[in-house]
């Protein structure tokens, strides 16, 4: 079986720092500027935008949180931990694409503007409004969610209309 030989990528190579050294900078530091645009890693995709709290992983738990109400609701027959087991996965997934989506990362249009219509149809349904109208004000408010949220992420984007 001939033998394969790895194909070299031009550039300059660094070595790694050594243990207790701090690694050279490659782009030159100017006092006071601020970057918005996200860091990139090695294939190019920006990273992930931190989170508010730093490293402590609320969302993971908030999430582990929610299966365990689900489960102990569904086995118990409890319909309040299953309702707010629902909840709290539901907010978990919401803050992570509302972080996500305004740092430009991620699209998350149709997620946070389905969000408002949501309530919307909720509020219209126990306020006992004709079916029509009810579903006219959801479409409305989600177009209108739409194209503003559509607009903010190509803002910190740098123009894109999405990412996936």
């Amino acid at each position: 079986m001939p033998s394969r030989k790895r194909k070299r990528r031009g550039g300059s190579f660094q070595a790694p720092p050594k243990r207790g050294q701090v690694a050279p900078s490659t782009a030159p530091a100017k006092a006071g500027a601020a970057t918005t645009a996200p860091r990139r890693r090695r294939g190019g995709r920006p990273e992930r935008p931190p989170a508010p709290w730093g490293k402590l992983p609320l969302v993971e738990l908030v999430v582990l949180l929610a299966v365990i109400m689900l489960v102990a609701g569904f086995v118990s027959g409890n319909i309040t931990m299953l309702v707010t087991g629902l909840t709290l996965g539901m907010l978990a997934g919401l803050e992570l694409s509302i972080r996500e989506h305004f740092a430009g990362y991620k699209s998350h249009t149709t997620v946070l503007s389905g969000f408002p219509a949501v309530i919307v149809l909720g509020i219209g349904f126990w306020l006992e409004w004709p079916r029509p109208v009810n579903l006219l004000a959801a479409a409305l408010v989600f177009a209108t969610g739409f194209y503003v949220l559509r607009e903010a992420f190509k803002r910190r984007s740098g123009g894109l209309g999405f990412r996936a």
